[in-house]
């Protein structure tokens, strides 16, 4: 800590079980929400970033343990359309807008582009940390721009898409830069009239024909999504979970064909002239584990990538289930799963 904060109110021994979507216990040592540029500047004058935890909605995290550093809630809210050249609107929104809340906003605008990204839980600060993706479409590829104060220098800087080191499920925010930015605002490119329909994975056709819709506007693949992510997903306001725990692995070629030898109903996606995707859900599922319970922890009958809290389960308890699928999935198939969740404090051996 630089020096005292007279700015803003701090709580002390914060309770965060309401601000994690597994709704496990924890608590903060020092913990304030910010609500405006000036608290952010007054955080980067009286802080390191070593000492902060930046908590948007707490949808892709799993307390390990008590965060051992001062946590910033951000609340910044707004959003808007800044500017409409043929057919591009370029709409910024605030770091502690929800996410779907944007995305619905977005439509009722009439404009296209985050349809496919529709009920992905969480704020909009934390989705370029992620890179969150679903159904074929990832936030970089309609990134305009990122806001965010650099909690080492106090300066206010900007990222364009390029800038932002972005790969599957990650950033330069979520790796070589963890913690050292506060995201304030995020620039999207969206499309007015000409808008792409971007329905390649089986689910989203599936159920465009259910409903009989042969050319979706973007509303249409919005409704499609929220209607499989409804039946596929639990809801973390029920049932404590951060959606997807682990990323797709990225295999090589020859393992993925090695895989279907033995399996022939595993699915891929080509990510390049070596490599492709194979969904850990199948994985997982074939391994055994879906549905299953372990006192007040599991994997959700629905999903096999969901890990569920049953209500008094801790973040240790997930964690050690989580590291029982992954010597699963390593012993029978040879592929290593990687969390999608940021786990927060330090990881039990």
């Amino acid at each position: 800590m630089k020096e005292a904060i007279y700015s803003i109110d701090v709580d002390a021994g914060k309770d965060l079980r309401g601000f994690n979507s597994f709704g496990v216990q924890a608590s903060a040592p020092a913990f304030t929400s910010v609500h405006s540029p000036r608290e952010i500047e007054a955080v980067a004058r009286a802080f390191n970033p070593d000492d902060l935890l930046i908590l948007g909605g707490g949808s892709n995290m799993l307390f390990i343990g008590n965060p051992q550093k001062f946590v910033l809630h951000n609340q910044l809210i707004g959003r808007g359309i800044m500017s409409r050249t043929g057919n591009t609107a370029i709409v910024a929104a605030a770091g502690g807008e929800n996410w779907h809340d944007l995305v619905t906003w977005s439509l009722r605008m009439g404009l296209g582009g985050l349809e496919n990204l529709s009920l992905i839980p969480g704020s909009v600060g934390a989705a370029p940390m992620q890179n969150i993706g679903a159904y074929g479409v990832e936030l970089s590829d309609v990134l305009h721009r990122v806001r965010a104060m650099d909690l080492k220098t106090g300066k206010w800087v900007h990222f364009d898409a390029g800038d932002c080191g972005f790969g599957y499920r990650t950033s330069r925010f979520k790796t070589v830069d963890r913690g050292r930015y506060f995201i304030a605002e995020v620039q999207l490119q969206l499309t007015i009239n000409e808008h792409t329909a971007f329905t390649s994975y089986g689910a989203i056709k599936q159920e465009l024909a259910i409903r009989n819709i042969i050319k979706p506007t973007p509303a249409d693949i919005s409704t499609a999504v929220v209607a499989i992510r409804k039946r596929k997903l639990p809801d973390p306001k029920k049932l404590g979970n951060a959606g997807s725990f682990f990323k797709n692995p990225i295999v090589p070629r020859k393992t993925y064909q090695h895989i279907r030898e033995r399996f022939p109903d595993l699915t891929s996606y080509p990510v390049d002239d070596q490599n492709v995707k194979i969904p850990a859900a199948w994985l997982i599922e074939n391994t055994g584990w879906k549905g299953k319970r372990l006192g007040q922890v599991g994997i959700s009958p629905k999903h096999a990538l969901v890990l569920v809290n049953h209500g008094k389960g801790t973040g240790q308890e997930i964690w050690a289930l989580a590291r029982q699928i992954k010597a699963s999935v390593l012993e029978r198939f040879g592929v290593e799963l990687e969390p999608e969740v940021n786990l927060i404090g330090d990881l039990p051996q």
